[in-house]
């Protein structure tokens, strides 16, 4: 591949030098700037005069960017150096992912997992349990979800970077997300952009709901979004959430279904109350698995319809799921007495879903204390359905309590007035009490403190309750 031919397949303009810069050519290894090595190819949603000298000085291949701003034309033209500009970075990342499968991981068999909720648990679970039966597996979900985001080429090099390491890949398993976009402007298509590139024997759907309000407004462009993902994989095995309408109406070539309610269909799998069947026989009971929350058994379904989908042997599958440890914030215990329970639910199905289960771990006549954490710099729309789904969650066995977690959060992150307003005039228009803090500290502090131990501490929230855990550990010393 020349670069004139990369510049076409990403829709680009080349500024400055013809030709790759690097003696070498392209390495085939698509990076960040400050890992680049000479050779790489670099992508970047915006890249400055600083930034096209960094990139020459290491004499990297050439640099892609959307945003060439503050000298970085013209210090391109100065330099001679080889910049792509294109109008859609997201071209640029899928071809980035296409290119180093092929180049590096030819002969994997590739999982994607896409929905609205439970990506990162199912994606997770999968690679445990075929990093459990052996195979060298490589996923993006991570704890802190720093890895699991196509908009950049972070997944790239952690492919190229791990086959150099540890060689050969048996399976990717690629968290895909179903919306996306950037400084407020959606990426139209991206879950099938991203999943086409992957070429998946097997692709997830888990569900269709409302999140990421102001690149979609409404269930519809969220399905918009979803619907082409069957199409983009062709010939794989769509495993198919069958008790959500939006995804059980998708058009998929090769289904698999999941259900919480028995299913008689070929290619299907189901939970019954007490154990999940497969082929009109229980595979695993309830008390086998790592969580028996409704919405988490659903991504186990997932995960367990991926793998036979795979033909992973079903012992392998279910040691797979006996011996799985949750990832971090998913509905994780970080007490008993009071019992607390850390859970990202960040948007409207996942708030409720994630009470309801709680409340169903309740001792009679004790308390639910519910923490939420506002969604900061996200915007009105997405803190009103948010609180929407408190109002619908609440019980008279419900404590409420708001963090706006200034003390924990960046400039990225801070609550503005009118998302707190938005909870505080919802609360009140529907006769909820509840009790605000601007600092998550006090908040924990005084929830701990008043909580029975008893009670359970429900602590639910994105970015504004991810240092909760280390804030409490320090409070339950004192």
């Amino acid at each position: 591949m020349n670069i004139q031919e990369l510049a076409n397949l990403v829709n680009g303009k080349i500024i400055g030098s013809n030709d790759f810069l690097s003696a070498e050519g392209f390495t085939g290894r698509f990076t960040f700037l400050n890992d680049a090595c000479e050779g790489d190819i670099v992508i970047r949603h915006w890249v400055n005069g600083k930034g096209i000298e960094i990139a020459f000085n290491k004499n990297i291949a050439c640099l892609i960017t959307q945003n060439p701003k503050d000298g970085a034309v013209e210090t391109a033209q100065k330099l001679n150096f080889p910049l792509i500009i294109t109008d859609k970075i997201e071209l640029a990342n899928a071809l980035a992912l296409s290119k180093t499968i092929k180049q590096f991981s030819p002969d994997s068999t590739n999982i994607v997992i896409t929905g609205t909720n439970g990506k990162s648990t199912t994606s997770h679970l999968i690679y445990h349990i075929l990093n459990n039966a052996g195979y060298h597996t490589l996923t993006n979900t991570d704890s802190e979800s720093e890895f699991n985001t196509l908009i950049d080429p972070m997944v790239s090099k952690l492919i190229s970077d791990e086959v150099e390491a540890n060689g050969k890949l048996d399976y990717l398993v690629i968290e895909v997300s179903e919306v996306q976009g950037w400084l407020g402007k959606l990426m139209k298509n991206h879950a099938a952009l991203m999943s086409e590139a992957i070429n998946p024997k097997v692709a997830i759907i888990t569900n269709i709901a409302m999140d990421h309000i102001g690149l979609v407004n409404s269930i519809d462009d969220v399905y918009n979004e979803i619907k082409t993902v069957p199409n983009a994989i062709g010939d794989g095995v769509c495993v198919l959430n069958y008790d959500d309408e939006l995804v059980r109406s998708l058009k998929a070539k090769n289904p698999f279904y999941t259900s919480m309610n028995k299913l008689d269909r070929d290619n299907s799998l189901y939970f019954n109350g007490e154990a999940i069947i497969y082929d009109n026989n229980p595979i695993l009971t309830i008390d086998e698995l790592p969580f028996n929350s409704n919405h988490f058994i659903q991504n186990i379904l997932s995960a367990i319809g991926a793998c036979i989908s795979l033909n992973i042997n079903m012992r392998d599958i279910t040691d797979g799921v006996k011996t799985y440890k949750a990832l971090n914030r998913r509905f994780t215990k970080l007490n008993d007495e009071p019992l607390i329970y850390d859970d990202f639910a960040h948007n409207p199905d996942g708030i409720k879903a994630t009470i309801s289960e709680t409340i169903k771990l309740l001792p009679e006549n004790q308390k639910l204390h519910v923490v939420c954490a506002i969604r900061g710099s996200r915007g009105i729309e997405i803190n009103q359905l948010n609180v929407n789904a408190l109002v619908e969650s609440m019980t008279s066995d419900i404590e409420l309590y708001l963090s706006s977690s200034k003390d924990v959060v960046n400039n990225l992150n801070f609550v503005e007035n009118d998302e707190k307003e938005v909870f505080f005039t919802t609360l009140n228009d529907n006769n909820i009490n509840y009790t605000h803090f601007d600092n998550l500290k006090d908040c924990l502090i005084d929830v701990y403190t008043k909580a029975d131990k008893k009670d359970i501490i429900l602590l639910i929230g994105a970015q504004g309750m991810d240092p909760a855990e280390s804030l409490l550990n320090d409070i339950i010393k004192i």
